[in-house]
Parts: structure tokens; C-alpha cells; sequence
């Protein structure tokens, strides 16, 4: 199994950053010492779990030391044509004149950043114990959106998970929450809210999907709502280590898959008719297959591309993708190959076609992939169609396009010393990154 950590106790102590909220904070932030998080592997009680090292005792490239710009060309991948915006970058801009600035500080236990794309410029934060909180104008409101503790199981790889608001929410007030219940299973669920109303009456949960989880690990948890108007659903394998029940390749089963369902159809869910599994041969609800630990998805508001950080077993954190209007059905993979290296001792069948990550790391760089966002703002055009994504072990920041001639480069661009579990964007695209001991960061020009 994975790396995998003991502590006295999963609490993160919140770092208070100099300078307070609006200080820029770059490089020079003290690393924490890891914890358990989702996106992570801990022990579960089911199976026993071996302890390595913790991020401290790998040696770490300095600033200084980040490496030149690496293509990588997947084989096999889906065909692409890349959008105007990818097309016309042909080299990354100089990290050095942009920077990290701390937004704020105080959040307990953060694990997820969105906006509700309502015109109100408030951003969402999604703390795991199971409340959602309020950022308006750069400062944290003290009464939660929404406060579901008593029905969410926490921590470790377990608790709220994920946020998406639907495309319509500032018309029918609806929004998509993923947490495990205290039973630790998966939940999704719907609320609603009205446009007199600030905050949520919890009360108001339709629970609309509920998977049964084998072990306490590989949740996945992420939402979010696609250029297609569906709702995507990211789900881990199931847990313990090295998918013993086989999860990720049994298209019957909806752990370690991808999920995509149409939300518009009242109390329950649809069936999207090109879902590739409707016709049989699998679950109805399933887009892609293959997947480990999906821990952060995001479908490009422009193009309609989907990235997926999926954590790796022991060796490899990968980037998947698939473009635009691509049709579902493909597997990324896991557990035949971890990243673009075989893992499992029996090959994949001839009629099981595989496709790679389009860009791989190893221990050296870090131990917990997060998936990221592609930048579409307008503040750091500069930056416009570059996918960042992080590691949560090493504090590294990503950056990664696609070349005109269909190649990806990719490049280490920040040394943050933070515990990143996640990225996000404000209604206007830039884009922000969330630390784990509390606080909220956002990429600047200096």
C-alpha cells in the first residue's frame, strides 16, 4: 500500500499568516506537517497499512531548482484539436512576477473553494466537518450556508466533500452537496435555497444517489456541473489499497468511475441517453472508468475539457483528460496501471483499450495529486488556458498546457509550503487555492 501516516490527531493547527488577510504570501510559508485529508491514503480499520516517510524525509527541489519546461505524449489518448486560447500560448509566462497573495485566514479544516456564478461575487468554502461558509468581499462571514454536521461523517478520508451550484441557481436556488453519512457511505444530495434567504435550512435535503462504501478510504467526492448542463460525480474505488474488490474495472459497479446524471428531472435523476453504459454493459450512470481516488475534477468552462487529479497507489500521481465532447466509456486505467506504469500483475484484456494520464509524477515531487482548474480570468491573460494543478504533500504548483502540435508541457511553477486541498475560481475565473490549516490564497501579479 501507499504512504500512509499515523498521527495523535487528524486536527490541523491554523496558520496565521504575517501581515494578515491581503498580505502577499509567496514561497516563504512554513511547510505544516501532513494530516489526513481526503484526497489522501490512511489507514482503514478493514486492512492493515504500512508507514512511510513523511514528505520531510524526501529530499524537496527549492525554488530555485524547479525544472525546465517537460512535454509528455500520452499513449494512447483521445483526439483534440485545442481551443483558440491553448493554441495561441506557446511558452508559460514568468512565474516570478505573479504570486500567491493570502486572502484569509480561519477556516477549519478546508477542503473545497466555488462560486455560485450568481452575480454576487461571493465565493463557498467547504469545510469537512460538514459546513460551508460564506466569503463575501474577501472576509468570512460567521454563520455557515449550510451546517450539516450531525449528519456527516468525519475525518480522515470522510466528510463534505464536494460543492457544485446548478447552472440555474440564481434562478431555482438549488445546489449539490457529497459528504459521507454516519454510516460512511456516499450521499449526494440537492438543497435549495430562496433569494430572500442567506442561509440554508438544512432540513431541505433531497438525497438523490447513496453508494455503499467497503472501506473508510477513496472516497472521491468532487461535483460539478459540465458545459452539457450535467451533473458529473467523481467516486474513489472503494478503498483499502491496491482495489482488492476490483472496483475501477467493473463497469457494473459505480465506485472508481466517473459519474454523469441529468438533475433536471425533479425529486430524483435521469439517465443522460449518450451515457456510453445506457444501452447495457454497465452502470447506466457511469461516464469513465478506470480511477483510483479522483480527488479534484474540473470540466473547462470554455472548451468543455475534463482534467482529473487521481492519486496514485505507492509511485504515480497522474492527470487524466478527455476533451470536450468527447463520448464516455474510457478507462483510465487503474488498477491495471497506476499512472502510465503497469501495477497489477495480469495485463488488461486485448478488447480493453487503456488511456494514459497526459502528464506523471513520482514520490520525488510529491505524494497526493490535486486536480486544478484551467485559468480563464481576465486579470492574468498571460495565463489564459494554462491547467494549474498541486500536490498536497510538497506544496508544488503545477502548471500544464497542450502545444499546437498536440504535445503537453508542463512546468513546477511555485514552492507554496502549503497542505493545497484544492483549487477554485470566483465568477470572474481567477483562481485561487485552498490550504488545509485554514487559509485561502490567490494568484496575483505582483
Amino acid at each position: 500500500m501507499k504512504r500512509l501516516f499515523v498521527y495523535a490527531s487528524i486536527l490541523m493547527l491554523v496558520i496565521s499568516a504575517c501581515g494578515g488577510p491581503g498580505a502577499e504570501q509567496t514561497q516563504n510559508i512554513t511547510q505544516l506537517s501532513p494530516t489526513q485529508f481526503p484526497g489522501g491514503d490512511f489507514p482503514s480499520t478493514e486492512s492493515p497499512v504500512e508507514e512511510l516517510p513523511s514528505p520531510t524525509d524526501t529530499p524537496q527541489p527549492t525554488v530555485d531548482e524547479i525544472p525546465a519546461v517537460a512535454t509528455f505524449s500520452a499513449s494512447p489518448s483521445p483526439s483534440h484539436t485545442p481551443t483558440s486560447e491553448v493554441q495561441n500560448l506557446i511558452q508559460f509566462p514568468d512565474s516570478g512576477i505573479y504570486a500567491w497573495e493570502l486572502v484569509l485566514s480561519g477556516l477549519n479544516q478546508p477542503i473545497g473553494l466555488t462560486n455560485a456564478g450568481d452575480g454576487s461575487g461571493r465565493l463557498f468554502a467547504i469545510e469537512q466537518l460538514g459546513l460551508i461558509r460564506i466569503i463575501s468581499d474577501n472576509n468570512l462571514l460567521a454563520e455557515p450556508f449550510l451546517d450539516i454536521r450531525d449528519r456527516v461523517s468525519c475525518c480522515g478520508e470522510r466528510g463534505l466533500l464536494g460543492l457544485a451550484f446548478h447552472p440555474e441557481f440564481s434562478q431555482n436556488g438549488y445546489f449539490f452537496v457529497n459528504y459521507t453519512d454516519v454510516n460512511g457511505n456516499t450521499t449526494v444530495s440537492r438543497f435549495q435555497v430562496s433569494a430572500e434567504e442567506s442561509f440554508v435550512d438544512p432540513s431541505r435535503e433531497v438525497k438523490l444517489l447513496t453508494v455503499e462504501q467497503p472501506f473508510a478510504n477513496h472516497n472521491g467526492g468532487s461535483l460539478a456541473f459540465g458545459t452539457d448542463g450535467y451533473l458529473y460525480i467523481g467516486l474513489g474505488d472503494g478503498g483499502s489499497g491496491g482495489d482488492p474488490l476490483n472496483n475501477a474495472q467493473n463497469t457494473d459497479v459505480l465506485l472508481g468511475k466517473l459519474l454523469r446524471l441529468d438533475v433536471n428531472q425533479g425529486d430524483s435523476y435521469a439517465i443522460p441517453p449518450d451515457n456510453p453504459f445506457v444501452m447495457g454493459g454497465g452502470a447506466a450512470e457511469v461516464w469513465v472508468t478506470g480511477l483510483r481516488n479522483p480527488w479534484r475534477f474540473s470540466i473547462d468552462r470554455s472548451s468543455g475539457d475534463l482534467f482529473i487529479g487521481d492519486v496514485g497507489q505507492g509511485s504515480w500521481e497522474e492527470i487524466d483528460y478527455l476533451p470536450g465532447g468527447s463520448p464516455g466509456g474510457v478507462n483510465f486505467g487503474w488498477n491495471y496501471r497506476e499512472g502510465a506504469h503497469a501495477y497489477s500483475s495480469s495485463p488488461p484484456p486485448e478488447n480493453v483499450p487503456l488511456v494514459d494520464p497526459v502528464t506523471e509524477y513520482g514520490r520525488d515531487q510529491g505524494y497526493s495529486v490535486i486536480g486544478g482548474l484551467v485559468y480563464r480570468g481576465e486579470q492574468l491573460p498571460e495565463w489564459q488556458g494554462v491547467y494549474f494543478y498541486g500536490d498536497y504533500g510538497s506544496g508544488f504548483i503545477w502548471g500544464l498546457f497542450q502545444a499546437e502540435d498536440g504535445s503537453w508541457q508542463n512546468l513546477q511553477l511555485y514552492q507554496t509550503g502549503s497542505n493545497i486541498t484544492s483549487f477554485g475560481e470566483d465568477e470572474l475565473g481567477e483562481i485561487y487555492y485552498v490550504d488545509y490549516g485554514g487559509s485561502l490564497f490567490k494568484l496575483i501579479k505582483r
